[in-house]
């Protein structure tokens, strides 16, 4: 009874000896944009001065895929493997157990599971810590701006790790071939050149979180142009550029009182509309019959007319012949009607 809870109870007595606090199972989650780089934390923190003798970063894209080693560190020489190759580095202090990754331009293949694992000098154990990493779709580093806008610049380091912000250099660039100039350093006081607009920049971001984001005040047109952020974190360094564009701001319109009313309609003003067009469609069927009879009438009018005017004129001319012919009859001299008469027979016939 004895034996099987000293086994139980084994790894957590040697966890405590070792001072192992984050074991792999309280993994932390980073989520970074495309592009972007992410800092994941790998601390051995001992009240015992151990020294380090080997670092793994392994990576795997689900619970029972394959690991595959990203970086490893043995006999002071820190070599990235794979397709990590040219884009992670070690960044953490070693002599302080510190075994940090830099993974730069994130892909989207890259999400998964990162794990640490940290062996000492004289101890068969390993410290072991992992991060979940979630890549969402690349941010835009284009901002649009108005004349006389503040827009926030932002320039933040996603990290699971303690580094806290020691040295910030903001510096801007007119153009592609233009000489850059220092817009704003943190701490103050480090010899930054004057500058207009250094005037209206102020740091909003937290550098104890990594954030060096700042805000431009009162943005002008000759604010256009490149701004980069380089962030000293200890002995890494991360830099970010974003590419501001400041247009006119647009013409505001004239308010009227018609234009002070709300756009929706209230229920009263709904009800009579509705009102309105269902009694034009009930009375459109009467317009229709009554234009039709209006219509017909005039017709039986006209007619009525037409037959009055004949029977006069047959009243005037009871032989039926009409009036302009008869009086065109009278005019006809006699030896003209003569010639209308037909010829008379021979007498020796």
């Amino acid at each position: 009874m004895f034996w099987p809870l000293v086994l139980l109870l084994m790894p957590g007595l040697l966890d405590y000896s070792l001072g192992l606090d984050d074991p792999i199972a309280s993994s932390l989650e980073l989520a970074v944009h495309v592009g972007d780089s992410a800092l994941m934390g790998c601390v051995f923190k001992s009240a015992e001065e151990k020294r380090v003798t080997k670092v793994d970063w392994m990576f795997s894209t689900g619970e029972h895929a394959k690991d595959y080693y990203v970086l490893y560190y043995y006999a002071n020489l820190s070599v990235p493997v794979g397709r990590f190759q040219n884009r992670v580095c070690l960044v953490g202090d070693i002599s302080r157990n510190d075994g940090s990754l830099l993974l730069q331009n994130v892909e989207e293949a890259d999400q998964g599971t990162y794990t640490c694992e940290i062996r000492f000098e004289m101890e068969s154990l390993v410290f072991k810590k992992a991060v979940l990493l979630h890549v969402l779709p690349e941010a835009t580093t284009e901002l649009r701006a108005h004349v006389g806008d503040s827009p926030r610049l932002g320039c933040v380091l996603q990290s699971t790790g303690e580094k806290r912000v020691t040295k910030v250099d903001w510096t801007f660039s007119s153009g592609e071939h233009a000489k850059e100039e220092v817009l704003f350093r943190y701490p103050s006081g480090l010899g930054a050149p004057a500058r207009p607009s250094q005037s209206r920049v102020v740091l909003v971001g937290d550098t104890s979180h990594s954030d060096a984001s700042i805000v431009l005040q009162g943005v002008r047109e000759s604010d256009r142009g490149s701004y980069t952020c380089s962030v000293r974190l200890g002995d890494l360094t991360f830099r970010k550029t974003t590419v501001l564009h400041v247009t006119q701001e647009e013409p505001r319109m004239s308010v009227t009182p018609a234009a002070l009313r709300p756009e929706l309609l209230g229920g009263n003003q709904l009800v009579t509309i509705v009102g309105i067009v269902c009694g034009t469609v009930l009375l459109l069927p009467v317009l229709i019959l009554i234009v039709k009879r209006t219509h017909r009438s005039k017709s039986s009018g006209a007619s009525t007319g037409l037959v009055k005017s004949l029977e006069n004129t047959q009243k005037a001319d009871p032989e039926g012949w009409p009036k302009e012919h008869w009086t065109l009859s009278q005019k006809i001299p006699v030896q003209a009607q003569l010639c209308l008469l037909p010829e008379p027979r021979s007498s020796h016939q």
